[in-house]
Order: C-alpha cells, then sequence, then structure tokens
C-alpha cells in the first residue's frame, strides 16, 4: 500500500477511534409508570468554564456526609457495588430518596425533605466546599446527570458532568455563597415502541430558593437565593422538577453528547506537531548513522588483517568495553523488567480503548483493565528482567526474580498507602477501603508475583543474548567527555523533544486526572504515544551513538536515563500546571497532588528509560555485528 494512503488511514482511524464505544451494558426499557432509579456518587471539586479558574481542591467527599445534610432515603443509604476501578477512582455511590416514574408527574413540584436544623459549624463546611467549587453528582440509568453548555470554541452543545453545590458569585452585600436546593431534573427518552422507552440523557438545572423553608414553599426560581447562616442553627427545604423530553437520539449513541473533544483542532495541531518532530528526528539520525557507520565500517572491514599495523578510533576503539558489566546490573535489569511490564500494560488498554471495549457505562473500567493486564503481564516482566540481567553478567538470579516481582509494586503500594492515609486524615470519600487494598495486595503479589517468576524462569531457560564481540579483562581509561554528554546534562537535553511531542496532549491527561473531567480522545493518545515511544528509542540510540564515538563505553545506564530524561520535564510541567490551574491551601491536597505527580513521573521514567535502553541494546549489538574484529 502507498505509505502516504496508509498515513492518512491511520489518522481517519485514530480520529473516528477518538469518540467510537461500545454501549457496554443492555439497555433498559421503562414502561410508563415505572420507577426509574437516581443514585448519588460522591461530591468532586470542578474546574469551571473561566481560563482564569483554578481547582481549589483534590477532597472527595461522601454525599451522605453528616455535615452536608442532604435527604436520605427512608431505610438509609444503601451503596451500590462497584468493580475495583471505580472504587479506585473514587466512586462511592448510593441510592436516594428521589421518586421518578417514567413519565408521570411531569413538571410537578415535589418537596425532596426538609431538614430542620442546620448548625452553624455545618453551614461553614458547606460554603466552604461551595467557595471550593464542589460539584454534585448524579446517576441515572448509568448516565450522569449533567448541565447543558456551549463550547465557545465551535458553538456546539454538549453535557457537563456534575453541577454545582452552590454559587459563590452571587451578587450580594456579604458576599456570602449561596446553596443550590432545588433541582430542575430534565430526563430526554427515546419511544423504543409504542409501550417501551429508554434513556438517552439527563439535565439538571440546579436553583437556590430562600424564602421560608416549610413544606408549603415553592419552586418559583427567581425568588431570593438561600443563604446558609454561620452563626445560627437553621432550616433547609429540598426541592425538584422532573420534565420529561423526547429526543431522536437512539441510546446507542446517547453518550455522544457527554464525551465532547473540546476544540479537536488542538489534538490535531499535537499530532501533527508530533508525527514532524518524530520524522524529522528519524531522518536526521539515519542520515548520521548511515553515512557515518558506513563510512566506518567500510574503512574497518577494508584493513588488511595480515598486517601488524591496525588504526582504530571512535566506537571502535572500545568494542573490548561495550559489553563490560554496567554498576548495578542488578537494579537495571529490575527497572528494565518492569518497564516493558508497565510499556506492555499501556499498549493493551490503549488498544481496548480504541476498539470501544472501555465503554463510559463501565465505571473505572479504564483503571480495572490496567490493573488487570499489570497483573497478568507480570511474566513478561520477569523473562525480560531476567535475559537482561543474563546478559550484563549477573549471576544471582533467584534475588533477581525476587525483587523484580516485588520492588516496584512495594514502592508504589507504600506511597498509595501514605496518601490514603491522608484521605483518612482530611475525612475524603475517596479513600480505598480495607478490603480493596486488600484485592489489590492479592493481585500484585499473588499473581503477577508467580507470574513474574515463571517468566524468569524461562527467561533463565533462554539464557543470555550472545554478544558479537568479546570483553577486555582490564578495562580501558576513558578520556574526558563533552559537558553534553555526561549523563545529566544528556538526560535533560534528551528529554525536550519525546516531552515536546506530547506536552499539548498533556494538559488534557492531567486535567483527566485531577480537574474531574472525562477523556475520551484515545486514538489521538494512542497514535501520540507511539509517536513519543518512537522520538524516545530515535534519541537514546543518537546519544549512545556520540558517547561510544567519544570513546565513552559506559552507556547501560546513561541510555536508561536518556530515555527517561522526559519525565524530569513532565515533573517541571506538573509544577507548573499547580500554579496556573490549581490553588490548593490545605495539606492534604498538596500532598495527593504532589504523590500523584511523583508517581505519574516515576512511571513514565521506567517505561520510556525502558524503550531508550533496548533500543540502544539492539543498535549498539547491531553495530559492532557489522565489523570485524581480529
Amino acid at each position: 500500500m502507498n505509505p502516504a494512503k496508509s498515513l492518512i488511514t491511520l489518522l481517519v482511524f485514530s480520529l473516528s477511534a477518538s469518540a467510537f464505544y461500545l454501549p457496554g451494558a443492555a439497555p433498559h426499557n421503562y414502561r410508563q409508570g415505572e420507577k426509574i432509579e437516581l443514585y448519588v456518587n460522591t461530591l468532586t471539586p470542578i474546574l469551571s468554564a473561566n481560563d482564569d479558574a483554578k481547582l481549589k481542591s483534590l477532597i472527595n467527599y461522601d454525599y451522605y456526609n453528616p455535615k452536608f445534610h442532604f435527604c436520605q432515603p427512608e431505610d438509609g443509604p444503601q451503596a451500590r457495588p462497584e468493580g475495583l476501578g471505580s472504587i479506585l477512582f473514587g466512586d462511592r455511590i448510593f441510592n436516594s430518596p428521589y421518586d421518578i416514574k417514567m413519565l408521570q408527574d411531569n413538571a410537578t413540584c415535589k418537596t425532596l425533605c426538609v431538614i430542620d436544623a442546620v448548625p452553624p459549624e455545618d453551614a461553614k463546611f458547606i460554603n466552604d466546599r461551595i467557595r471550593e467549587d464542589y460539584a454534585l453528582n448524579w446517576l441515572v440509568d448509568g448516565l450522569p446527570a449533567a448541565e447543558m453548555k456551549v463550547d465557545s470554541g465551535n458553538e456546539e452543545l454538549f453535557f457537563d458532568m456534575g453541577f454545582n453545590l452552590g454559587n459563590d458569585d452571587t451578587p450580594n452585600s456579604e458576599h456570602r455563597p449561596t446553596l443550590n436546593n432545588h433541582y430542575e431534573i430534565v430526563l430526554r427518552y427515546h419511544k423504543f415502541s409504542e409501550t417501551e422507552y429508554r434513556i438517552v440523557g439527563v439535565l439538571v438545572w440546579p436553583f437556590s430558593i430562600g424564602g421560608p423553608q416549610t413544606e408549603s414553599s415553592t419552586c418559583e426560581t427567581d425568588s431570593l437565593p438561600l443563604y446558609l447562616d454561620e452563626n445560627q442553627t437553621q432550616a433547609i427545604r429540598y426541592t425538584y422538577r422532573v420534565t420529561f423530553n423526547e429526543s431522536d437520539t437512539p441510546w446507542a449513541t446517547r453518550w455522544d453528547n457527554y464525551l465532547h473533544i473540546f476544540d479537536p483542532r488542538i489534538h490535531w495541531f499535537s499530532l501533527i506537531n508530533s508525527i514532524f518532530i518524530a520524522v524529522f528526528l528519524c531522518v536526521m539520525v539515519s542520515m548520521i548513522l548511515y553515512r557515518s557507520i558506513s563510512r566506518d565500517i567500510s574503512r574497518y572491514n577494508a584493513i588488511d588483517m595480515s598486517e601488524d599495523v591496525q588504526e582504530d578510533w571512535g566506537w571502535k576503539l572500545v568494542h573490548g568495553e561495550v559489553f563490560r558489566t554496567p554498576q548495578n546490573p542488578m537494579l537495571l535489569s529490575i527497572m528494565a523488567g518492569n518497564g516493558v511490564q508497565l510499556s506492555a500494560m499501556v499498549a493493551v488498554t490503549l488498544v481496548f480503548a480504541l476498539l470501544g471495549f472501555l465503554s463510559p457505562s463501565n465505571r473505572g473500567s479504564l483503571a480495572t483493565v490496567m490493573m488487570i493486564c499489570w497483573s497478568f503481564f507480570g511474566s513478561i516482566g520477569g523473562y525480560t528482567s531476567s535475559r537482561v540481567y543474563a546478559s550484563l553478567g549477573g549471576l544471582d538470579k533467584r534475588k533477581n526474580s525476587f525483587l523484580t516481582a516485588t520492588l516496584l509494586p512495594t514502592f508504589v503500594f507504600s506511597i498509595v498507602f501514605l496518601l490514603n492515609l491522608c484521605l483518612l486524615i482530611a475525612g475524603s470519600s475517596g479513600a480505598v477501603p480495607f478490603g480493596t487494598l486488600l484485592l489489590i495486595i492479592v493481585l500484585w503479589y499473588g499473581v503477577s508475583a508467580p507470574l513474574s517468576a515463571i517468566g524468569a524462569y524461562f527467561g533463565s531457560k533462554h539464557g543470555a543474548i550472545q554478544h558479537p564481540v568479546r570483553v577486555n579483562q582490564i578495562p580501558r581509561q576513558i578520556p574526558p567527555v563533552p559537558k553534553y554528554l555526561r549523563p545529566w546534562s544528556a538526560a535533560l537535553i534528551s528529554g525536550i523533544l519525546p516531552f515536546g511531542v506530547a506536552f499539548i496532549e498533556l494538559y488534557f491527561v492531567m486535567s483527566s486526572l485531577f480537574a474531574s473531567r472525562a477523556y475520551y480522545a484515545f486514538g489521538f493518545l494512542a497514535l501520540t504515544s507511539g509517536v513519543m515511544g518512537l522520538t524516545t528509542a530515535t534519541v537514546s540510540i543518537l546519544f549512545t551513538y556520540f558517547m561510544l564515538c567519544a570513546e565513552e563505553y559506559r552507556w547501560h545506564w546513561r541510555a536508561f536515563l536518556v530515555g527517561g530524561g522526559n519525565a524530569f520535564w513532565l515533573f517541571i510541567y506538573g509544577i507548573f500546571y499547580w500554579a496556573s490551574r490549581l490553588s490548593l491551601d490545605s495539606f492534604s491536597s498538596v500532598a495527593l497532588y504532589m504523590g500523584y505527580l511523583f508517581l505519574l513521573v516515576l512511571l513514565d521514567f521506567l517505561v520510556t528509560g525502558t524503550i531508550g535502553f533496548l533500543a540502544s541494546y539492539w543498535a549498539v549489538r547491531k553495530l559492532y555485528s557489522s565489523i570485524r574484529i581480529d
């Protein structure tokens, strides 16, 4: 096939994959008068549409936290069972007292309940959460309740998931926030048959209604707002009104309004920018290596081996040192094994996302697939680590197998456990329950570790990779190398290009992780990740070649650092994102952000460092297998 046509086909597929999904669950057909369950989820801080707005907290709160004084069902809240990924992402879903029946009581004002006494300290707690832009999250028939908004970039309507707990920008003389205690609920339905209907959209407009908080109050949304008094006890009346609107949207595409990609031109710019950088870099590196190495190889191989004098220079001078065992081969092989395991997890997860299997209706499916893939790909990590360790001259295979299976999970679990303690201290519902932590331990140490040991066993059976040249018994001296080839300088310089490939898409990923914004442009993300991996491999090969030409044969760790150099720029970008988009005041929120950012940087360093190391290993073997060594 024509390469240009192939590229165009790939780009078109990426665009379609960015919005493609499978429904993930069978539709529920409602009959007139049938009860429609409304479930409530955690309260989360949101980033408003204002360009100058900043996220003010990272703490989630349980909907039925006693300090909020929301109306509860008569029999008490009942938790809805959720999957592993949903729990890890902070979902805590309960039933609610809302009485909604299909196509009944249309546009009828109803009183949900009256809270007789909200103490001043709880009123202050609620007002503080309103100032921090917290949002309520409801679920109806698997769809999140949303507010209808207009994308200022292309004037398209979309559903923005969640709605405000209250308002802090309402003009008033005392600069007090107002609490939204009335909800206009609009259920959009599609008529499936003469007697059956399907929910295809859930919209909520919250209002603040003040005045006498009694049963006789009305639902007039143009009345004075409700202020919570922080000096005395007061009552709150919660009301709602349900309106049913027929829609032409079929059930299979009901998520299209929710999965809105803001300004897709930015994603396209990011992707095209990444491809141009990668193509330019690959062409440049190929020309340099092809012209230089081909000339050197022809020159070396043309030497008459019968002569007593043979002149070596450049990278051929270190042919007897290039495969010498580096420092800490155990740690290097463990990091490479875990990096391959993480790379396989990311690749398979992106494939599932592109094929549409990670349906948004299956909450937490992304995290669940990632956890399962990580656990079952332990065999790949163990196999890679064992073979790399043997190739580097390592002898303690059992220790290598044990540490490969346990070192990274233990380190990550320790950090997650400390962050979980911060959530518990802050009273957040996002704290992972003990049972879920136990399940993670079982997955990592009961599934991944044994599979890693099996992979290490087969890796040991295959043995070390045969090197094309012998290693000298006495190491040669290393001349001073240029400053730009020193380990940390090379890592910082080389990391700019891979980071430049992905930094635009990185903004949307960070907003999804920390600002509770849905991300579903997996087509762009997959192509950007592939181009970034190619760029990382190319840069690492280039710097390794420069190091060998400078007679610096200790390339193993340097190749890993060069490949993972973009992790430093990722950390700098994380600090910039904090300064530009976050305004965190509490210690818990700061600890959470820095902890999650550190984990993100660590995992990125392992993945890209492994790509750089393995690409350099392959290039070095190809290079030295192409020349004659006397």
